[in-house]
């Protein structure tokens, strides 16, 4: 497999490097990025596919996102990954004194009639990859994954998962009398089976915080210190599909009991597949985005918010983040100025990425600042964001005649 790597020019003020990469395997179709960085040192991993089989490929910068290596694929079993733009492949940066950072991608991939969580490590700056190993707590019976990772300050790396081992159960007794037609299952019920589970790659036991989680919409976990911050989409009665918070005080021991971040009173019988995004400040405090519709009702026209709390109790009013149409797929990092934010959105029929910067003062009133993106034409999509000594850099989705790409720019 090659690397097809393109460069493009791309002028606006607000791009530190005049020169964009793209990332592909020739003869596959590549999407579902994910992207980390640790000063200089960059890896964007994501999934590539033909008709019949997924593999997931790495490839990393030492510049600061303006060269990348050759992919190198991490999934041991060729063929076996299942992932999608909600759970994509999730990839972690482990720091080394002296050396290029251990590198961690968590996937999910086909087990019989069930998903699984799988983890690899790199301990050559991404040119190889070790064995396929299963996240602790995360085997058996049933669907998982829409997972995020993080890392602690002592290296510990960090798994936040979706998981519905109580909905095969659950199935088959609905399904012992063949001849009877499965009865319809309320979308309150059908969620409470449905689980929020945290773990440690180092066999730590599993820590179930909540259930009642929307059940195919991406999470967010991001580690602050001895602090842990989990965010996700919950189920509240009514069927109401709300973001929800919670955080870990003693390095993901014990969860507080979740909050919920807005009411917005979301009442859908189906999962958005529009998950949270969630960065933490130098003053500890959380600052969340998220998707719903301004009126609660009308899914076709998702727009964007943006709250924040300084104690993980009580957050501020939501703020609407300016968008040029229905908004998906957001992603947030902390920059020298604040929160960055990046989402797609669909403008005159076709998805776009679209930037903005958050400016929070100290009564939590947020302002936002329009970024140029690095490149502007249509069909981009899915964008994430990672932040380096020298900048920002963004991933994202490009749809081409011939199959996807992953694009990738420096910002300022």
């Amino acid at each position: 497999m090659k690397l097809l790597l393109h460069i493009a020019l791309a002028l606006s003020a607000l791009t530190v490097q005049a020169q964009q990469s793209t990332l592909a395997v020739d003869g596959r179709t590549s999407a579902n990025p994910s992207i980390s960085a640790q000063g200089q040192f960059v890896a964007v991993a994501w999934s590539a596919a033909t008709t019949s089989s997924m593999d997931i490929f790495l490839s990393t910068s030492h510049d600061g996102g303006v060269t990348f290596s050759a992919p190198a694929q991490v999934n041991a079993v060729a063929g076996d990954a299942r992932v999608s733009g909600e759970l994509p492949p999730r990839v972690a940066l482990v720091p080394r004194k002296g050396a290029a950072p251990e590198i961690i991608v968590v996937w999910t991939a086909k087990s019989g009639t069930s998903t699984r969580l799988l983890s690899a490590r790199s301990l050559d700056g991404g040119k190889t990859f070790g064995a396929s190993t299963a996240v602790p707590g995360s085997t058996g019976e049933g669907s998982r994954g829409w997972q995020s990772v993080a890392v602690g300050p002592t290296g510990r790396v960090f798994v936040l998962w979706l998981d519905h081992r109580e909905s095969m159960s659950a199935g088959a007794m609905h399904h012992q009398d063949a001849t009877m037609p499965a009865p319809k299952i309320d979308p309150t019920e059908k969620a409470a089976l449905s689980q929020l589970y945290f773990s440690s790659l180092d066999g730590t036991n599993p820590v179930r915080i909540t259930r009642s989680v929307c059940y195919c919409c991406k999470t967010s976990l991001v580690s602050d210190g001895g602090n842990v911050y989990a965010a996700w989409r919950h189920v509240y009665p009514g069927s109401q599909r709300d973001i929800a918070f919670s955080m870990s005080r003693d390095g993901g021991k014990t969860f507080s009991s979740p909050v919920r971040v807005s009411d917005d009173h979301w009442q859908i019988d189906g999962c958005p597949e529009n998950g949270p995004a969630i960065a933490i400040d130098a003053q500890h405090r959380a600052h969340v985005a998220w998707p719903t519709p301004k009126d609660g009702k009308d899914a076709s026209a998702l727009a964007l918010f943006y709250a924040v709390t300084r104690d993980g109790r009580t957050f501020s009013p939501r703020a609407e983040i300016p968008t040029h149409g229905p908004a998906s797929h957001v992603q947030m990092v902390l920059g020298a100025d604040g929160p960055l934010v990046a989402w797609d959105e669909i403008v005159s029929g076709t998805r776009r990425l679209a930037m903005t910067r958050i400016h929070t003062d100290a009564a939590g009133k947020a302002t936002f600042t329009p970024v140029t993106v690095p490149d502007a034409g249509a069909g981009q999509w899915y964008p994430v964001l990672a932040t380096t000594t020298s900048g920002t850099v963004a991933a994202w989705v490009r749809q081409g005649d011939k199959g996807g790409s992953i694009g990738v720019a420096r910002l300022r």
